[in-house]
């Protein structure tokens, strides 16, 4: 009888695979047609190459300072209605070139916003029109959740978390570290500051791999791109994380090659506080899982076979003395902090550095069809 359920299943994947077909990753076709896809006539694709319009805050490396002036109680007090509300921005790039603009800010991210004394933030830079941040439209922001070292601690290994995926694909969120000073234009709060870093907007990142972004609801994960799909998962059980799902929508942004809708889309990742190897005070894995900490590792992925196990574990290896470089070149994360961000890499090492290992974790203890 077991077996009619896994017939249906493998009848659906036909079928949603004749529906998205083929197995093609959007950054193989470097030079797309520039008007595929154009949703408005007239307009001319923007090029995706083109930084300047983002005054290249993702290609360089440098922290940003940014002073962020607002009602500090409406936003904190009021911060469950995910309203715009009106802000003051400084913004200064390392080469010391300071744009000082009006702007629009909400509350975003529904965990961080019920326990955040300042949640992750939606800053809109084109809310006032003509100003010389418009360019940068709407960036998310994530910042310390609470007041503390600890917390702005938890802020760079997230950060740190984000670049260590960009080492292992370009088909990944960018994200730029910044000091973020907030100050009460009302005088009723004191002003604080913490560490913060801005993320890439989902379309910047889509078109810099010749994709966009595609909404598809309750989506299968073995209908998404086979290869890159593996590197996701042996990623995220990497770092430690089950709060992701793809037919969920949950933490996951869907993109698809530009001249062809046949294409299989991307899951790429995002939102990583919940993960073991930044290790946040509050980040508590499902119950149904059956683990006691988001330390314990659980691979999320659906099965597949040891040579592409390996092809992808092999992407691992070769990134490792990068990744360490990168956790142990990071100034302002204390020396514990990087040790424990190594140490509990080193268990994932040991792992796709032994064979059995590597069935039993990837291949036996896969997620069933």
């Amino acid at each position: 009888m077991r077996l009619i359920p896994r017939l249906l299943f493998l009848v659906l994947l036909l079928v949603g695979s004749l529906f998205i077909g083929q197995n093609v990753q959007c950054q193989e076709n470097t030079a797309a047609p520039a008007a595929a896809d154009s949703s408005k006539k007239g307009k001319k694709p923007k090029d995706p190459s083109d930084t300047t319009r983002k005054i290249r805050l993702f290609k360089e490396q440098k922290p940003l300072l940014l002073s962020i002036s607002t009602d500090m109680r409406e936003l904190i007090g009021e911060k469950e209605k995910s309203a715009f509300q009106k802000a003051q921005v400084e913004l200064k790039l390392p080469d010391g070139t300071t744009y000082k603009e009006s702007i629009e800010l909400r509350t975003r991210g529904n965990f961080r916003k019920e326990y955040c004394y300042v949640p992750s933030l939606m800053l809109n830079f084109e809310s006032v029109k003509g100003n010389s941040l418009e360019k940068l439209e709407k960036l998310k922001m994530v910042s310390s959740c609470r007041l503390g070292k600890e917390f702005d601690q938890l802020v760079l290994k997230e950060y740190l978390t984000y670049k260590i995926f960009n080492l292992l694909t370009d088909t990944s969120y960018r994200v730029r570290l910044m000091q973020v000073f907030f100050n009460d234009t009302e005088g009723k709060r004191k002003p604080y500051s913490s560490w913060g870093f801005l993320i890439e907007d989902v379309d910047d990142m889509a078109k810099r791999n010749q994709c966009r972004e595609i909404e598809v609801k309750k989506l299968h994960t073995e209908l998404t791109d086979r290869k890159y799909m593996t590197l996701v998962a042996m990623f995220q059980y990497m770092i430690g994380n089950t709060d992701w799902s793809v037919p969920g929508d949950h933490n996951i942004k869907l993109i698809q090659k530009r001249d062809s809708a046949n294409s299989k889309p991307l899951a790429v990742p995002y939102d990583f506080d919940y993960c073991g190897l930044v290790n946040a005070n509050y980040a508590v894995p499902p119950e149904e899982l059956g683990i006691a900490s988001v330390r314990d590792r659980l691979y999320r992925g659906f099965p597949r076979n040891m040579a592409e196990i390996e092809e992808t574990a092999k992407i691992f290896r070769d990134k490792k003395p990068q990744i360490v470089s990168l956790i142990q070149g990071m100034e302002a994360l204390e020396k514990r902090e990087k040790d424990d961000m190594v140490k509990y890499l080193e268990d994932f090492y040991r792992v796709i550095s032994d064979p059995k290992q590597m069935q039993r974790e990837f291949i036996d203890n896969a997620r069933s069809l």
